[in-house]
């Protein structure tokens, strides 16, 4: 399916013109790569978690007003907007996120952080498992060469450094912020991700909806709670919580159309604090993951429903009945515009060569990212997996996914293959005709 998926790409010579490699982008590389690799340590070794990317920003701002961008700082906590006008042409986004996890390291990397911090009240290490110090660093890298190039394209290049993609709100808070007021609606958005599972040298793409909604809905449990050597004068919640657990399976198995997905899993249950008592009150803490609009709320509604019957039927009145709480905001799902997609997979293969470009199967992940693309303005997006596995690992079948204090990428490689696929993909979006 792969190959099939990359041929059809390879054939739109109308979108991409003639298929040979930008040089310019590869003795680009050769001289700024140790620099570009020294960017990437620093801020390997300096993560910053969610809402707390001060440092982080700062350095990247820099810069990119060092590489000629005019940059706005601190807009939707700590984001910031780099744009660079070249003449008349289309304007085109490129997101890098920017915080950390908090988590130690356990790489044992030269470079390795060692930052500690204060989190939820307890001392925790602080990591970048997601790979977001590769995008940042394939920004920049990005941004130096587009800059160097400027006699090749025309149009405007904004270039976005996003806070706290981690809890799902950094891309929400930069469009609240006026994002496509102030700076213009692009006519594209692109993106990438570090892959945990693609060798670096390659990257995949993927077509329609490649990650998904991602929701976290609280389901309160009721009962009456008595001796736990006297369950018959309780209803008892433990149980009611534990037959709706393993109902909310059902749903995936029995309610959804064999060809459409979904996760429904319950990564909490919290209940009760001794061994002979049985409480009155429990909760479970659900992640919920689907595509579509429809598939997302036929599983609310089945949520909903399981809830309300397993405690009708185990005998709690209506003002004992669980309440599910669904919130309004969750992280919508990532759709990638086909023909965006053929034309960035066809500049991909001039890039690194066309058996690099790999298709990538759809996940239930989540990435903000897909907010842009849907605002009213729709504009087509595209987030691309980055290939980040270095060769030792891809050998040994050792491959840790991502947020594991394990996971770390082949710094050089993926930057050279990020940047020059991002690079040669903008370099054509400017000089193609606009996508009806």
């Amino acid at each position: 399916m792969k190959y099939l998926f990359l041929i059809s790409a390879i054939i739109l010579t109308a979108f991409a013109g003639t298929y040979a490699p930008n040089e310019n982008i590869t003795n680009y590389l050769e001289a700024d790569i140790d620099y570009l690799v020294n960017f990437y340590k620093k801020r390997h070794q300096n993560p910053e978690i969610s809402l707390m990317e001060k440092e982080t920003a700062k350095d990247l701002a820099n810069e990119l007003r060092k590489a000629g961008y005019e940059v706005t700082e601190n807009f939707g906590g700590y984001g910031i907007v780099g744009i660079l006008k070249n003449g008349k042409g289309p304007t085109i986004l490129y997101r890098t996120d920017m915080d950390a996890l908090p988590m130690a390291e356990k790489t044992e990397l030269e470079y390795a952080s060692s930052t500690m911090i204060e989190y939820s009240g307890v001392k925790v290490g602080t990591m970048h498992s997601c790979g977001h110090d590769v995008h940042m660093t394939t920004l920049l890298g990005t941004a130096r060469a587009m800059a160097e190039m400027k006699d090749q394209w025309k149009g405007t290049l904004m270039l976005i450094g996003q806070p706290a993609e981690e809890i799902g709100a950094g891309a929400r808070m930069m469009l609240e912020e006026g994002l496509y007021e102030k700076f213009g609606v692009p006519d594209y958005g692109v993106g990438l991700h570090s892959s945990p599972t693609i060798a670096a040298g390659q990257v995949g793409f993927g077509k329609g909806y490649t990650m998904a909604n991602t929701e976290s809905i609280d389901i309160q449990v009721y009962g009456y709670g008595s001796h736990g050597a006297s369950p018959h004068m309780s209803i008892d919640p433990v149980v009611i919580a534990s037959m709706i657990v393993m109902d909310l399976q059902t749903i995936v198995s029995r309610n959804l159309k064999p060809t459409e997905s979904a996760v429904v899993t319950v990564g909490a249950i919290q209940g009760g604090v001794k061994h002979n008592i049985i409480p009155d009150e429990v909760i479970l803490k659900l992640t919920v993951r689907t595509y579509t609009e429809e598939v997302r709320t036929m599983v609310h509604k089945r949520i909903r429903e399981i809830s309300k019957g397993v405690a009708i039927a185990a005998g709690l009145p209506e003002d004992r009945l669980p309440e599910v709480t669904i919130p309004e905001d969750f992280t919508p799902a990532n759709y990638n515009n086909p023909e965006l997609v053929d034309r960035l997979t066809a500049s991909a293969g001039k890039a690194i060569g066309a058996d690099n470009v790999i298709y990538a199967e759809p996940q239930m992940v989540g990435e903000d990212f897909s907010r842009y693309g849907k605002t009213e303005h729709n504009v087509p997006t595209v987030l691309y997996w980055l290939g980040t596995v270095p060769d030792e690992r891809m050998k040994s079948g050792d491959l840790p996914g991502l947020h594991s204090p394990f996971y770390y990428p082949d710094p050089q490689k993926s930057v050279e293959t990020g940047v020059k696929v991002t690079s040669q993909g903008l370099l054509d979006l400017f000089n193609q005709k606009l996508m009806k």
